[in-house]
Formats: C-alpha cells, sequence, structure tokens
C-alpha cells in the first residue's frame, strides 16, 4: 500500500488556502485604508490648528489659490505653502513645520478661505465612503462640488471636510 496524498485532497486544501489569502487580502486593504483616512482626518486638525494661530497673529486667514492650496507663505506671504515643507510667512513665523500630505499618490488637500479671508474650509477624499463622517444623501455617498483633492491630471471630489469655527464645510458647498 503507497502513503501518500491524492490529487483530490491537494486539490481541495489548495482551494481553502485560495479562500483564505482572498479573504486576508481584502481585509488588510480595507485596514489601509481606514488607516489613511484617519491620517487624513488627523491632518486636516492639525493644518486648521495652524491656520488658527495663523488667524491670531494676522486677524485673517491666508489666501487660496485656484488649485485649493494654503496661499500664506514667503515673502509678503504670497507664495503658496506645499506638502512636505515648513509652513512660514515672511517674518520666518512657523506654523507648522511640515505642512503634511495626503498619504495616497496622486492626492492632495484642498483649501478654500472664505470672503474677507474670515473662514475657511479644508477639504480631503476619504476612501472610505461608508465612514460616517462622509455626507451621504440615503445610502449614497456625496462629495463637494467645485473641490479637487486629485494632485494629477484628473478631478476628484473631496468627501471630508473640516471648518473655522464660524462656519461649516457645507458652507458655500451643498454635497452632491
Amino acid at each position: 500500500m503507497k502513503k501518500g496524498f491524492t490529487l483530490m485532497e491537494l486539490l481541495i486544501v489548495m482551494a481553502i488556502l485560495g479562500i483564505l489569502i482572498t479573504v486576508g487580502l481584502a481585509s488588510y486593504k480595507s485596514v489601509q485604508a481606514k488607516s489613511r483616512d484617519s491620517r487624513r482626518k488627523n491632518d486636516l486638525r492639525q493644518i486648521s490648528s495652524a491656520l488658527e494661530a495663523y488667524y491670531n497673529d494676522k486677524s485673517k486667514y491666508p489666501n487660496d489659490d485656484a488649485a485649493g492650496a494654503i496661499v500664506g507663505c514667503g515673502t509678503d506671504d504670497a507664495q503658496a505653502c506645499t506638502c512636505g515643507s515648513a509652513m512660514l510667512d515672511k517674518n520666518s513665523v512657523m506654523y507648522m513645520p511640515e505642512l503634511p500630505c495626503d498619504p495616497a499618490l496622486g492626492r492632495k488637500y484642498f483649501y478654500d478661505v472664505g470672503g474677507s479671508n474670515g473662514s475657511y474650509q479644508l477639504y480631503a477624499r476619504i476612501e472610505n465612503t461608508e465612514d460616517n463622517d462622509v455626507p451621504h444623501s440615503g445610502t449614497t455617498p456625496l462629495s463637494f462640488p467645485t473641490t479637487n483633492c486629485s494632485s494629477g491630471g484628473g478631478a476628484l471630489n473631496c468627501n471630508y471636510g473640516v471648518a473655522s469655527t464660524n462656519t461649516t464645510p457645507e458652507n458655500g458647498r451643498t454635497p452632491q
């Protein structure tokens, strides 16, 4: 009598392993996306704190540019602050040692200052659209029009926002 595994037994074991690996990878990717979303929320809170310090010093929030960048760095506070570099004004006052970048390649945070620089909104694109902080219409996730959280060539509307205490992310932008 020969000892060993039959072809059927080997195929069943390989099928079970394949199913377990597939389930494990799906869970792993979900955890990674939620981790990046958590970092995005934390980044926006840190940027918000820096913007409040800027407001306390200058009685206004920094300007924005059409691409959603903070314009309050460098000479005459007229240069766009870039992610990964310090947020410094013309007097070398540091508001953030390093302006955070979105953790996903091809994405960015979007900044919009309100009229007379008296309010602001900060936006990000959350990957987990089931997140409670993403606006929904019934079960359909919504995003903020005229925001672009893509740093590439395409447009990707942002779906999460924070704002100065005197406004809301929806002020002037109704999620759609």
